[in-house]
């Protein structure tokens, strides 16, 4: 072989393989993308149940690994710590308390723009989709979510001549009268944490922030709504709190009996259910208040990390879990509610006798959504409260501390 010859030989072998090594080093449209999905941890059924669902996720997008990870101890901090050091996961659960901060920061990648005619938008439930809206965006789809409905026990009812359940909250204080008997035996089971409050709060025309999200519940509105708690508690002396009967829960004080009604959420069903199988009970909507229905709804979105560098595969797991296919695999065994309606009449939780009450109220539910900083809020209102409730200090002095003290927190923040 000539020297000309050669030289062309082994160009031509160099070339081919410069070839091959860029082919094996350039992104295949069929390599697999492993993207992140984080939570906090729920019940060992509630686990299984989504790892199910992931499994069924990943066999129809066969490029798509998921990775899950399960965030057990302060799980907002962790996010928002990775957020800031752009070590967060691909796509994270968001409760709606939290919302209004991260949708305010620039770090949740919006969603409009990533939604197909298909998607069905117009199928969630306005009152929950909107939680996760923030200033023409939506960040968030809702995975699920309850309401608080009336949770009371038939046989307690009987035996004191009661026929139906109350649908005023002077009646449910007059039942809670007939039903308070022996030592650890109360009508009703109250649980004093804002979360639970803020219904009765604007049942009155009473606010929990102002519209520039600085506390505002002690308004004389307000305390009109609380008021009725302390009086049942204090002076009618037919509620109890979980620490008077050595419960650990509103539920669970229930399921032991020494409460006949408590107001809770879905979750409390498959609890009882299974938990205290003897108990006989029924649900109805949460008593109205000034002549007004009203409830609390809680739900927790979806959300995909703004720096993520798998965005197309985040929405395809994001799509999947709120889709109608995914959500009725989530939601078909009844331990949480579907955000879309076409799901919930599908499986017939309008119809379910446990489940249509909590089903009704999410049309007039309060979402439970105090401003950027609800740590603030929550903090102060539950810890003043409380004191308040077990007669340490007046309502409207505990209430205006409580108050004062989140705005100052508040304005530090800002």
């Amino acid at each position: 072989m000539n020297k000309s010859k050669c030289l062309y030989f082994w160009g031509w072998v160099i070339a081919v393989n410069i070839i091959i090594i860029s082919c094996h080093s350039l992104p295949s449209s069929t390599s697999s993308v492993t993207i992140k999905l984080s939570g906090w941890g729920g019940s060992p059924v509630e686990q299984k149940l989504l790892k199910q669902v992931l499994k069924d996720f990943e066999a129809k997008h066969p490029t798509i690994k998921v990775k899950y990870e399960v965030i057990s101890d302060q799980y907002m901090d962790v996010i928002k710590t990775r957020l800031i050091g752009e070590a967060a996961p691909d796509v994270f659960y968001l409760d709606a308390l939290e919302a209004p901060f991260l949708m305010s920061q620039n770090v949740l990648e919006p969603l409009d723009t990533y939604i197909q005619p298909e998607f069905d938008l117009a199928d969630f439930e306005d009152n929950l989709l909107n939680s996760f809206k923030y200033q023409n965006h939506i960040y968030g789809f809702p995975k699920d979510y309850s309401t608080l409905g009336l949770f009371y026990n038939k046989k307690a009812f009987s035996n004191a001549g009661l026929n139906s359940h109350p649908t005023t909250w002077d009646e449910l204080r007059r039942y809670s009268q007939k039903l308070t008997g022996k030592l650890n035996q109360y009508g009703f089971g109250e649980s004093p944490e804002l979360a639970r409050q803020v219904y009765k709060i604007i049942a009155y025309g009473g606010k929990i922030v102002d519209k520039n999200g600085y506390a505002a519940f002690a308004s004389e509105a307000g305390l009109q709504g609380l008021n009725l708690v302390i009086d049942q508690y204090q002076k009618d002396r037919t509620s109890a709190l979980k620490s008077d009967v050595g419960a650990s829960s509103g539920s669970d004080m229930f399921g032991q009996g020494k409460v006949s009604m408590v107001i809770e959420g879905n979750w409390a069903i498959p609890y009882l259910q299974e938990t205290f199988p003897q108990i006989d009970f029924a649900t109805a909507e949460v008593p109205k208040i000034n002549n007004k229905k009203g409830t609390m709804v809680y739900t927790v979105a979806y959300v995909m990390n703004k720096q993520t560098k798998h965005k197309k595969a985040a929405w395809e797991l994001i799509s999947y879990l709120t889709g109608k296919q995914g959500m009725e695999k989530w939601t078909g065994t009844g331990f949480a509610l579907p955000t879309r309606k076409s799901v919930a009449e599908k499986l017939g939780y309008d119809k379910d006798p446990l489940r249509a009450a909590l089903v009704a109220g999410v049309d007039y539910a309060t979402p439970l959504q105090v401003g950027k900083y609800p740590a603030a809020i929550v903090n102060n209102f539950d810890n003043q409260f409380i004191s308040a409730l077990l007669g340490e200090q007046p309502l409207n002095q505990a209430m205006l501390k409580a108050q004062n003290n989140a705005n100052q927190q508040i304005k530090m923040m800002e």
